[in-house]
């Protein structure tokens, strides 16, 4: 099994950062590639953003230019650097992993969840 904790969620101002990190414990050979998704109020649970253990990564397109994936395989860690915050970001951010090695989109390929963590944007 592996256990995925997120952190560094909070509120902040429109045009702020933040940056959220997920440390995975656990079966970590397991792990290939992993994620960051997040739900509003009344959607559903979208990729923002997804990285492979060798670095390649993609974005919504609505987070491409302010939000940054890395990650830090030493540390079995995941980050989410985001940039000029706005009012529609505000959700709870969630970190997942999935066994596969390639990167992917649908919730359902990704075998592991962390709890979540709130982003709150507002002045």
């Amino acid at each position: 099994q592996v256990q995925l904790v997120e952190s560094g969620g909070g509120l902040v101002q429109p045009g702020g950062s933040l940056r959220l990190s997920c440390a995975a414990s656990g079966i970590i050979f397991s792990i290939g590639a992993m994620g960051w998704y997040r739900q509003a109020p009344g959607n559903e649970r979208e990729l923002v953003a997804a990285i492979t253990k060798g670095g390649s990564a993609n974005y919504a397109d609505s987070v491409k230019g302010r939000f940054t994936i890395s990650r830090d395989n030493a540390k079995n860690t995941v980050y989410l650097h985001m940039n000029r915050l706005k009012p529609d970001d505000t959700a709870v951010y969630y970190c997942a992993a999935r066994q596969g090695i390639l990167l992917a989109v649908e919730t359902r390929r990704y075998d592991y969840w962390g709890q979540g963590t709130q982003v709150t944007v507002s002045s």
